[in-house]
Formats: structure tokens, sequence, C-alpha cells
């Protein structure tokens, strides 16, 4: 029986699933996935996965003609058919967790999704899940009863930003309060590649009916560079309404760090805006308006992330 961890990527994540692979120097699983005219589909593993260590990848973002749901039920189901086949421990490794923005009641009687998603997938069997950057960490955490696995790519960043930024001094923003925390893990792991924590500011914001207002901007970015962080934008307009608040406070330049790029329609106007200097972004979705040219955009890959928590949990 081999010792090797058996790792899957399902339809919708294959690249990312051989860039994986190569890291670990291994190969994809195979399986075979069906699509039947009545909107149906079959996913299956080709090679026994009997007492076999069994990762299976899939990020869960919408595009083209796969929805989120879509992607979301084809996972629950191969994990469901891997401990059928007599799989020792399931990990499923999410580059994106779509609904983890509704963690919390906002209204009397919302659904809290993130929890739902949560039992659909202890239902199935899961034994573990890796997450990059959910919205909530605790959330994400508390909502699951298995064994959770939460992946940042802080120090991915960094490296990246390193060379932009030189030693111009720096201010960690989030483009609002909710967002605090997540500066404050970025700051963090700044300071222990730099040597000296900078300071962090956030935005005053309030959402109604759809609607973004508020103006105040809490701490001091004059004569700084602005490094606005968050984990995931759709339209833009929170990021751009940042990006243009700093500016007007004083930054020298601004900085967009996204891990989640959905980039949905109106988020082309970020690739333009003339508040933010560069964008940078993760490869965990594919965004759904892509720039015509990459010249603002760096995009980092994380699949080592992926690849380095397999090693650790197939280790343990």
């Amino acid at each position: 029986m081999s010792s090797e961890p058996v790792l899957f990527a399902l339809e919708g994540s294959r690249a990312f699933g051989h860039a994986v692979a190569s890291q670990l120097g291994i190969c994809l699983a195979a399986n075979e996935d069906r699509n039947f005219d009545d909107g149906e589909h079959k996913s299956r593993p080709l090679d026994s996965l009997r007492s076999r260590d069994v990762y299976i990848l899939l990020s869960l973002f919408g595009e083209g003609t796969s929805s989120v749901n879509d992607k979301l039920m084809r996972l629950l189901f191969f994990v469901a058919t891997a401990k059928d086949a007599g799989a020792k421990r399931v990990t499923a490794l999410l580059p994106y967790l779509a609904y983890a923005r509704k963690d919390r009641r906002g209204k009397n009687q919302d659904p809290v999704t993130t929890r739902y998603v949560a039992q659909l997938f202890e239902a199935m069997g899961v034994d573990c899940m890796v997450a990059l950057e959910v919205h909530n960490q605790g959330a994400f955490d508390n909502a699951f009863r298995c064994q959770t696995v939460h992946l940042e790519a802080h120090d991915l960043f960094l490296n990246a930003l390193k060379d932009r930024v030189g030693k111009e001094p720096v201010v960690i923003v989030s483009p609002d309060a909710g967002g605090t925390k997540r500066v404050d893990r970025f700051r963090d792991a700044w300071a222990d590649a730099a040597g000296e924590q900078p300071p962090t500011a956030f935005l005053e914001k309030h959402r109604r009916d759809g609607k973004v207002t508020g103006d105040a901007v809490v701490g001091d970015m004059t004569g700084k560079v602005a490094i606005i962080v968050d984990d995931m934008v759709a339209s833009g307009t929170t990021l751009l309404r940042a990006a243009k608040a700093c500016r007007e406070k004083g930054a020298t330049k601004v900085f967009g760090v996204i891990t989640h790029a959905l980039f949905g329609p109106g988020a082309e106007q970020l690739y333009s805006a003339g508040a933010i200097d560069q964008l940078f972004i993760t490869d965990s979705v594919t965004p759904q308006q892509e720039p015509e040219a990459q010249g603002r955009v760096t995009t980092i890959p994380v699949a080592g992330l992926f690849a380095q928590a397999i090693r650790e949990l197939h280790t343990d």
C-alpha cells in the first residue's frame, strides 16, 4: 500500500491541482467526470482508495456554466464517494470557500449559511477542511466540528510588496472596521519580516439597501504608502472608495492586497482607477472581469500553501 497522499482536483480546479501536485512531487489521482443532459453529473475515482489519505481540491466560485452551487454539490458528492470507497481520511481543500460571508444573522430570520455548509460537509463524512483566508476565521472554526486548517497568504504578499515599497513608511489599511483583525495579522507578518511594526488605519463604512456610506478615516496616512488589505472583492466599490480616501488623506501610493479577486460586474473600474497604483491578488479564483493588460495586477500563486498543508496533515 502506497504511503503517498492521494490528491484529486475536480473539474474547474485542475490547473491549480496540477500546481499543488507538482510541489508535492506526485501526480494528480485520476477520476471520471460525466455531465448528463438533464444537468446532473457524476464523478468517481479510478483507483482504489481503501485505507488511503485522500485530498480533494475545488475552489467554490462561480464561472461560466458552473455555478457555486454546482461546484459545491460536485465536491460534496465526491467527498462521500471517497468515504464509501474506504478512504481512511478525506480532506477538502478549498482555495475559496463559498458562503463564508454569511456567518451570522444580520436581520431577523436570516440564514447562517456558513453553518449549513459545514453541516453538509460533515454529513458527507469529511474529516478535515482546509481553506484559504475565509471571511471570518473564528466563524469558520466554530461552524465545523471536524478539523479545520486556515491558510493565509500574508507572507506571499509581503514578498511581492517588498520591492515596490522599498524603504518608504507604510500604513496597513482596512476598508472597514470589520476587517481590523485581518489587518492586525497582516501588520504582525510585516513586522516579523521588516523588523518594525507599521501603523494601521480603517475606514468608516455603513451598508444599507445595497448602498455604502461613511467618509471618516481613522488613522494617519500622510506621507505613507497605504496598503489596503481585504479577503475578497466582488464589485470593487468598497476598495475603490477606500483607495480614494487614502489619497485624500495624504497617502503617497496606494496598493490593494486582495486574496480572492472575484471582480464581478463593475470591478473593471479598479484596473483603470488612478487612486490605485497596483493590485496584488492570488490565483484562488478566476476574476469574472479580467484586465486587458496585466501591468497593474500582480497575481500571487498559492498552490504552495496547500502543498505544505498536505505535507503537514499527511505526516500527522
